[in-house]
């Protein structure tokens, strides 16, 4: 077994794979970033060091820098958790072949295979795997895609080959909507995954999206652990997943299990993985494999009993998996509940700011796989997730309502959360009847519902920071890069408030002083971000709804749109410039 293991990547996914490797005698590296050098995952590992400033580009995604500070700690293993750098194959090659260090995670063969969509569908027909209609070569050319559209019937989808959860894909409901889905979905995938290539295939309108969890040792043994049904999304965001699917009977549950472990055995994976499908109409089409853990193994987890971060572990160290197919068995039922800092009332918005209050739920059949406490911030520069509440029960049925007691004694103040909306659908017919679909919430779901759910059970954001008026401080010191924590008797001194800077600017952003009054007429940004594209031209004249600019915020792009009708006057941002909250974007006449 490994002696000490960097874990490449932060939050509750970095505390969880610690954990496991604690259970194992393993000691743990944290890396973090500048934002990062007070979080959870920080304090929990034995050691720590610093990759770079906030940017996940300049810190969690330079592979060089995680590598020279594994070699650096001693590590002899590297686990990416999921995202970052956790289906990338070429940085799993590097780690592979660095002295002395394994990679906690399937071949980069295999992930390259199995991460490029049109790769990993050819390996699925080869399998005799039902695919999806579509394409198994990369396309780049507009017109290639309208042939397409015209070949499968719209609606089609063009997806990131390194994509997922929704981002690099974009949906096209007609001939007119290709070029711009085509180059938005090329500057996702190249922006989230380094990868600007994808494909086409046909758009399903209703379909359930069933995933199964696989685990794969070096041995030749292929295991599952049943399917999670993970059909409740936003915007191809999962919101909430659970264990079984209430939608698949017996003789389907067993089709698609086999379905997948003879997939992952046809293309050589080894380690933890999850291949993905979509349900219409009792038939079954493949979608993607995830070469990696995914945020709601848990479910699987507490439905069949295996701990499935201690044996990617373990097989990455070479053990056999202990037990056979007919071993698992699926036991209850268990659904998780994404805890983000969002406002359902406002299109799920992210909504960054300080835990001025964090009480989750305790007691039997609940687990909060989470990194945070009270007082600390969520900020704006990576995802939204606070914690993930996974309940479980004896059936559905009890599963829900254990959910209900678990979700009213969860308490969240300071910022805006997915906990009033998960409460909404607790006492959603469809939801509740387990008939929902993947376009559930965009398509059917009466926003008016959203709204009386946040003022029913949210709380409003609030400004500033808080502090605990100790007379001692602790201070992180970096040494080499290394992180040392300090305690400072008698509190640290205070910068003066209110100051400006050399020249003559306010000295901070996001503090709690007023922000700068926006000018009449400007569109201003509702959150802080990075601006991905700039839609409009002094000049032009809007339409009320129309886009303005295109603005990043916590890993999704969000449309920012003319709220009344007018001529731009100024444009004072450009692609690529980061903005805070409440800073004008775009002024009309």
């Amino acid at each position: 077994m490994f002696e000490k293991v960097l874990v490449a990547n932060r939050g509750e996914i970095a505390v969880r794979v610690m954990a496991a490797c604690e259970e194992l005698g393993i000691e743990t590296v944290a890396v973090y970033s500048d934002a990062d050098r007070n979080s959870g995952h920080v304090a929990y590992a034995d050691e720590a060091y610093n990759v770079g400033p906030a940017p996940a580009s300049d810190s969690y995604l330079d592979q060089a820098e995680i590598i020279d500070v594994a070699q650096r700690a001693g590590a002899d293993a590297i686990h990416p958790g999921y995202g970052f750098l956790a289906e990338n194959a070429e940085f799993a090659r590097k780690v592979e072949d660095a002295d002395g260090i394994t990679w906690v995670g399937p071949p980069s063969d295999a992930m390259e295979t199995l991460g490029e969509k049109t790769k990993a569908r050819t390996v699925m027909q080869e399998a005799d795997v039902p695919v999806v209609p579509g394409t198994t070569e990369p396309v780049d050319d507009p017109e290639e895609v309208r042939e397409l559209g015209e070949e499968f019937g719209y609606p089609i989808a063009i997806k990131a080959e390194g994509g997922g959860g929704g981002r690099g894909m974009k949906i096209v409901r007609s001939e007119a909507e290709v070029e711009d889905a085509l180059e938005s979905a090329q500057r996702e995938g190249e922006a989230y995954f380094g990868n600007d290539s994808v494909y086409v295939e046909k758009y399903l309108e209703a379909p359930k999206h069933i995933e199964v969890q696989v685990l794969a040792d070096e041995h030749g043994n292929v295991r599952h652990l049943g399917e999670r049904d993970c059909s409740l999304q936003r915007r191809h965001q999962k919101v909430i997943e659970e264990a079984p699917s209430p939608a698949l009977d017996a003789e389907l549950r067993e089709q698609i299990g086999e379905a997948a472990r003879q997939g992952v055995q046809e293309a050589g994976y080894t380690n933890a993985g999850t291949v993905e499908f979509l349900v219409e109409d009792g038939e079954f089409y493949f979608m993607e494999v995830n070469t990696r853990i995914q945020v709601e193994h848990t479910v699987s987890e507490e439905v069949t009993g295996i701990d499935i971060v201690r044996w990617q572990l373990r097989v990455a160290a070479g053990e056999e998996l202990d037990f056979s197919q007919d071993d698992v068995e699926i036991d209850g039922h268990s659904i998780e509940y994404r805890i983000n800092a969002e406002n359902p009332a406002n299109d799920f918005a992210p909504t960054p700011g300080p835990l001025k209050t964090y009480r989750p739920p305790t007691s039997i059949g609940i687990r909060l796989d989470h990194a945070v406490g009270q007082g600390d911030d969520i900020g704006g520069d990576y995802d939204s997730m606070i914690a993930k509440l996974i309940v479980t029960g004896e059936d559905r049925e009890h599963c829900l309502e254990r959910s209900k007691r678990a979700l009213e004694h969860f308490e969240v103040e300071g910022v805006h959360t997915t906990i009033p909306f998960h409460r909404l659908m607790l006492d959603d017919e469809t939801f509740v009847s387990g008939e929902h679909t993947t376009k559930y919430l965009d398509q059917d779901l009466d926003d008016a519902n959203l709204d009386d759910a946040v003022e029913q059970w949210g709380s409003e954001p609030e400004a500033g920071s808080t502090g605990n008026g100790s007379e001692t401080a602790e201070l992180a010191v970096e040494v080499d890069g290394k992180r040392f924590d300090v305690v400072v008797e008698d509190g640290l001194p205070q910068a003066p408030t209110g100051g400006t800077d050399a020249g003559g600017s306010s000295s901070g952003s996001g503090g709690s002083g007023s922000p700068d009054v926006a000018a009449a007429g400007a569109i201003t940004a509702e959150m802080q971000g990075t601006i991905l594209s700039v839609e409009v031209e002094e000049g032009d004249e809007l339409a009320q709804g129309d886009v303005v600019c295109v603005l990043e915020a916590m890993k999704m792009e969000n449309d920012v749109v003319a709220a009344t009708s007018g001529t731009v006057e100024s444009i004072p941002i450009e692609e690529d410039e980061s903005v805070d909250m409440g800073d004008t974007l775009v002024t009309l006449e």
